[in-house]
């Protein structure tokens, strides 16, 4: 009996961004943002933080959910669903597709967290520290799922297929990438909106803290003096289609998602390893089909530890030698927004393809001489420059690492 040819994998591109960040909400505003080396960060107002000794944080203060979204009660959801929610209504519209089209078709939601809905957590513990167990909402409570995250998106977007919160901490928002990738590149799919959304909570901050992970004043990824990170919150997502439809609506094309790879150290909660960073990055270029000399960009992990930059570089290196590309943080700019982290970084290697330029790692002047010859950080602000092929990092607690490799469609 003769075998089955298999199926051709289909091309797959993103035609929509949907940013609410820290340093504005709208992908062009976003964009703009970054590349002039916005500080997105300021004093807490989202929770009172004057007992910790670090107070800043890069929160969305401009965000009022109703501006927004057309289905969603407010009311009835948490911040990261609402986060979640707006940001995939901006990139529909971003994308100009027929919202009766991805009603009526195969379209889903892949979202990425780190703490789900933890300003709902947090007004609950609240509740139940002021007034015991017996004064906690109910219908609260019944808000912190984290699944509730994708279920947002799709409820507010009337979205029936695949709808899937994956939890995997900072590296969220790539494993959704390379999850709706899969699911349209096979055919299972024909629309994906993929991305992630946290919210910054008391609970998060003063792990960070207790972890002696905390910036004194602003998150320097790379240089001499960095000290850490700043938390954030916000919701990035993409929208995802196949490139023959897209160009079958005469739909703009920011990027083509070349491959993606995943793996995990499994050594150590809080400690990356380079060797297992190094693999994960040669096996998305291996899946994408790419070589190290043709990657133009690198958007980093970049937290901003001493450990996390010397550790990424090390990797880097063990990759590309003494070529280096360009590797820069946005995390700089919008602190570590947990869940959406590498969901922004891909709006950000988006937008980069688009407009010809390199994001910055704002707050620094030059990277810290330790971490050897050959590393430019794009200090300051954006620099021009043409990018055909770009590298997005995500790592994780417990060594969750994902790479996505995202191409310029000529």
């Amino acid at each position: 009996m003769a075998e089955l040819a298999a199926a051709p994998r289909r091309r797959v591109v993103i035609t929509g961004l949907g940013a609410v960040s820290p340093v504005g909400i709208g992908a062009d505003v976003f964009a703009s943002a970054v590349r002039a080396g916005a500080d997105g960060t300021a004093p807490i107002q989202s929770f009172d933080a004057s007992g910790f000794p670090r107070r800043r944080a890069g929160e969305v203060t401009d965000f009022e959910p109703t501006d927004h979204l057309k289905r969603l009660d407010p009311a009835a959801w948490g911040r990261s669903g609402l986060l979640a929610a707006a940001a995939a209504r901006l990139a529909v519209a971003d994308a100009e597709i027929d919202e009766e089209q991805l009603e009526r078709g195969r379209a889903g939601a892949i979202m990425g967290t780190t703490s789900g809905e933890s300003a709902v957590v947090q007004e609950l513990a609240d509740q139940w520290v002021a007034g015991g167990l017996e004064s906690i909402d109910g219908g609260l409570a019944g808000q912190t799922p984290a699944a509730r995250i994708a279920n947002a998106v799709s409820a507010e977007l009337r979205l029936h297929g695949e709808t899937q919160t994956i939890p995997t901490a900072c590296s969220a928002s790539n494993y959704a990438l390379g999850y709706a990738y899969d699911l349209v590149r096979s055919g299972e799919a024909d629309v994906m909106l993929a991305g992630g959304a946290d919210a910054v909570n008391r609970l998060t901050h003063a792990g960070f803290y207790a972890l002696g992970a905390m910036a004194e004043d602003l998150p320097r990824p790379f240089a001499a003096d960095r000290t850490g990170i700043l938390t954030g919150e916000g919701g990035a997502v993409l929208l995802l289609e196949t490139l023959e439809g897209a160009r079958a609506r005469g739909a703009r094309v920011y990027a083509e998602i070349l491959g993606y790879a995943a793996n995990c150290d499994a050594a150590h909660m809080v400690h990356p390893d380079a060797t297992s960073i190094a693999a994960c990055i040669r096996a998305a270029h291996r899946n994408a089909g790419v070589e190290p000399e043709q990657i133009d960009y690198i958007c980093a992990h970049g937290t901003g530890t001493p450990t996390n930059d010397t550790t990424e570089v090390a990797a880097a290196r063990e990759v590309f030698g003494t070529r280096i590309p360009p590797i820069s943080s946005i995390k700089s700019m919008l602190g570590h927004t947990m869940g959406a982290a590498s969901g922004f970084g891909a709006i950000a290697c988006c937008k980069a393809l688009e407009q010809d330029f390199l994001p910055p790692t704002a707050n620094v002047t030059e990277a810290d001489p330790v971490l050897g010859e050959g590393v430019d950080c794009v200090p300051g602000t954006g620099r021009e420059a043409r990018l055909d092929i770009v590298q997005n990092h995500g790592f994780a607690f417990g060594g969750n690492n994902v790479i996505t490799i995202l191409g310029r469609v000529s």
